[in-house]
């Protein structure tokens, strides 16, 4: 009979195991030691196993050597636990009393265990050790699991699963590319794909009607806590196909992969429109379960005779404002006034409902206005409503809707516990750009407009994003079909023919050789991912990640090349603006 290195994991043992030789390998999770007797915890990425090392057993002058995290293989017999030591783990019934052990690879001592509560930039470095602990492999399990449900999914239903370019061509819009310099072509570079967008309009026109990649991404854009250079999503295209068509199936897709999972989502995701999402939420990506929607109380304060307020809506501005029912004093308003003015608000104001009574630092002045928003909104004792005045809605609608979230993760974390699914819908087709003095698209200059004859600022688009408690979880358009609508898109954001054919050319021509309708979405799947692991980061789901500054703890990089390296492509590095 072949010998076996291993005949079992460290989570595959039970009692009805008892009475059998087994061997097992993986590493040493700790040992303890109760009067000789050796405990020894093994653990591989299944689980643990418990082995005995008797003072008698041949076995046990090794177990001396032994250390946590050593590697090592052990030869023993599955045992039945005493029933007071029996636990609930998969394994608690047994125990293996070991017969021979093998050290297959000694370990320093790290700088930390698997497990422990250390920084996460030692965390990074050593990511290897890290990955150890029960957390990060069920992350990255996890992460396999939806990875293969979204294939099961998208398999049966007639997606191919195609792949597109890492070297393509870099285009304007959107973030900054990396770009990659070419030996071959001197002086002229690549660019990594911030998405597969015009790729996969290409796969449409060549008729490969549903189309789905696991795609690499790549934005060298000012990282934030939760943003990685490089990233993978969900790439998916449908030709001949609705609007309405897509939101169903992907729909059905998410609530697929969440099950395989364990996670049920809603049976029918609501559906709000860009408008609605800011108005209500100050969000294009709400999260409706903390509630306090905002409202519009600029008919409420008009002629108030506080000037503060007056000016405001005398110029066409707008009074708005939440209720929530929170601990409140002057301290926590100064707090969240200074809150909003870091959104470019001017300040706060607020009043609360206590022993029936209006209290508020400017209940002097607005005594009347607090009284009507009372009788208005049925308020009760603990009810405290923040409100502002600004000129610019946008701006206090975002400021006002950052406020309502802190306060919600602040005060209601326990209605985090339902899950709120949604489509924002009917999204802006352009933005100001106040740098650029130029309109921008607000998804990508290939997204179909609805209404491309109106004003620019009037203009609606064909775009809808998934929104999974707050967090944006994927997000899509009907594209453009039509060479014309394509060239009049790219001169409303101030694209010259020329830069037009320069930088989009060979798209443009594919344009007119018959092009099916078609539209489609993209998922962030690290997102997709961290949600279901519960967890706040997308770096605690990605195998080896980048901190927030772009850098790689574990291998060093970004990290300089050699001079022989840079003259092969004829490039010169700039260092304190001298070239060397």
């Amino acid at each position: 009979m072949k010998k076996l290195f291993r005949t079992h994991n460290c989570n595959e043992l039970t009692k009805s195991d008892v009475g059998k030789e087994v061997v097992l390998a993986g590493w040493v999770e700790r040992i303890r030691d109760l009067g000789g007797i050796k405990f020894i915890v093994l653990r591989d990425r299944y689980g643990t196993t418990q082995v005995v090392v008797n003072p008698s057993s041949s076995a046990y002058s090794i177990a001396q050597e032994i250390s946590r995290e050593y590697v090592v293989q052990i030869k023993g017999e599955v045992r039945e636990r005493p029933e007071e030591t029996k636990t609930n783990s998969p394994t608690g019934e047994i125990e293996v009393y070991a017969s021979s052990i093998k050290i297959l690879s000694e370990s320093k001592l790290p700088p930390f265990y698997p497990g422990d509560s250390v920084s996460e930039e030692l965390r990074l470095k050593y990511r290897y050790i890290d990955l150890r602990s029960d957390k990060m492999q069920q992350n990255i399990i996890l992460r396999h699991k939806m990875a293969q449900a979204a294939r099961e999914f998208l398999n049966k239903h007639g997606f191919l699963e195609i792949e597109t370019p890492y070297l393509t061509k870099s285009t304007p819009e959107g973030a900054r590319d990396f770009l990659v310099p070419s030996r071959l072509q001197k002086g002229k570079f690549y660019a990594l794909p911030q998405s597969p967008q015009l790729f996969k309009q290409l796969l449409m026109i060549s008729g490969f009607d549903k189309y789905y990649q696991f795609a690499r991404c790549f934005r060298d854009e000012d990282l934030r806590a939760d943003r990685q250079p490089e990233f993978t999503q969900i790439d998916i295209e449908m030709s001949f196909v609705t609007e309405e068509e897509i939101l169903n199936i992907m729909e059905e897709f998410v609530r697929f992969v969440y099950k395989s999972v364990g996670i049920v989502l809603p049976e029918k995701f609501d559906r709000l429109t860009y408008e609605e999402a800011m108005e209500k939420y100050g969000s294009d990506k709400p999260d409706r379960r903390y509630g306090m929607e905002l409202h519009d109380f600029t008919e409420d304060f008009r002629n108030t005779g506080f000037k503060v307020i007056d000016n405001v809506i005398e110029n066409g501005g707008t009074v708005k404002g939440f209720i929530t029912n929170i601990p409140m004093s002057r301290k926590i308003a100064s707090e969240y006034e200074a809150y909003v003015k870091s959104f470019g608000l001017g300040g706060l104001l607020w009043f609360k409902i206590d022993n029936n009574e209006i209290i508020s630092p400017t209940a002097k002045f607005l005594a009347k206005n607090y009284e009507k928003l009372r009788t208005k909104y049925k308020l009760k004792n603990g009810d405290v409503v923040l409100l502002a005045a600004f000129k610019e809605r946008e701006t206090l609608n975002i400021a006002l809707g950052a406020l309502r979230l802190k306060i919600g993760k602040e005060h209601f974390e326990n209605k985090t516990k339902v899950i709120d699914a949604l489509w924002v819908i009917d999204f802006p087709f352009l933005e100001w750009n106040q740098d650029e003095q130029r309109y921008v698209a607000k998804h990508h200059p290939f997204t179909l407009p609805k209404n491309i004859d109106d004003e620019p600022h009037k203009i609606t688009a064909h775009a809808y994003d998934m929104i999974l408690n707050g967090n944006e979880l994927g997000g899509g358009s009907l594209r453009i079909f039509s060479r014309e609508i394509q060239e009049k898109v790219f001169d409303l954001i101030g694209l010259t023919k020329e830069e037009a054919n320069e930088k989009f050319g060979f798209f443009l021509e594919a344009l007119q050789y018959g092009v099916p309708p078609h539209g489609g979405i993209a998922f962030g799947f690290d997102r997709m991912v961290a949600i279901a692991a519960n967890s706040e980061s997308i770096r605690d789901v990605i195998a080896f990640p980048k901190t927030a500054s772009g850098v790689c703890q574990l291998t060093g990089a970004p990290s300089e090349v050699t001079q022989q390296q840079l003259e092969e492509l004829s490039i010169n590095v700039v260092k304190n603006k001298e070239k060397i």
